[in-house]
């Protein structure tokens, strides 16, 4: 659920090869036998890193993982700012971005996205004993009210700021340090991810979602005009929900819940 933006950040490459059967890919991607997706990897439930500080785990990371092996390719992640991921993938960096990207038009304008993978809402996080009723985002007048910058959880307050309501602006380079701005009491409200909130909120019995609203679906993008790569990943994409390996990744990260099959029904 992320906005575009142009300024080209500096990349950090973080490689992670697994075993698989490596072939010549065909010109299909950048590197010859490998899948470089691109994600930035600090976006618990998603993409994140695992306690040695290294390894990528997340839904998104066993996506492509899963991707590649049905292109009998290996894998390769390459840690991205947010601000630069779509400049990156354009300019060939990567062959794809898999980081919760949401699918609308203006990115469809400018990028190929494979068919939607999983659905996504907003939501609203707030501490379990807060003193404040909040069952609505109207409800968030006069509070301080953190979330991603460059995200559409930005676009969505800065909707809610155009139509009038007034609260104050917290905004934070990644999802991680709003939550740990909630725990220390210094904003009184998240709006992030559904999804983001359902890890955030199983880590910790201090959080709670109060709301949740709009729907979405996030895809693999792609540099426009590569048409054989989208095409060959929405293949990959069946063939993962028809064997139920999307499901079980779902299982897997979410803690049994399917947050996959609407996005095929």
């Amino acid at each position: 659920m992320r906005k575009i933006v142009i300024t080209l950040s500096l990349l950090v490459f973080i490689t992670l090869i697994f075993a698989g059967c490596s072939k010549d890919s065909g010109g299909l991607t950048i590197k010859e036998g490998v899948l470089m997706v691109g994600m930035e990897i600090g976006y618990p439930p998603m993409e994140y890193f695992a306690e040695d500080g290294s390894t990528p785990i997340g839904f998104d990371v066993s996506l492509g993982k899963a991707l590649a092996d049905r292109l009998n390719l290996k894998v390769q992640y390459v840690d991205t700012a947010w601000d630069g991921i779509f400049a990156a993938v354009n300019t060939r960096k990567f062959d794809c971005i898999i980081s919760s990207v949401t699918i609308n038009d203006a990115r469809k304008n400018a990028h190929n996205f494979s068919k939607p993978y999983i659905q996504n809402t907003l939501a609203i996080v707030m501490p379990k004993n807060s003193k404040h009723l909040v069952r609505a985002p109207q409800d968030l007048a006069g509070l301080g009210v953190a979330y991603q910058a460059d995200t559409t959880s930005d676009d969505y307050m800065a909707e809610l700021a155009d139509s009038g309501l007034k609260f104050t602006v917290h905004e934070y380079d990644k999802v991680m340090y709003c939550f740990n701005e909630l725990e220390l009491n210094r904003v009184d409200a998240i709006m992030t991810d559904l999804l983001v909130a359902y890890e955030y909120v199983a880590r910790s019995d201090i959080f709670e979602i109060v709301w949740q609203g709009g729907e979405e679906e996030f895809g693999v993008c792609m540099r426009k005009g590569n048409d054989a790569l989208t095409e060959a990943i929405d293949k990959a994409l069946d063939s993962l929900f028809e064997d139920g390996t999307m499901l079980r990744i779902s299982h897997d990260i979410f803690n049994g819940m399917d947050l996959v099959s609407p996005v095929r029904r």
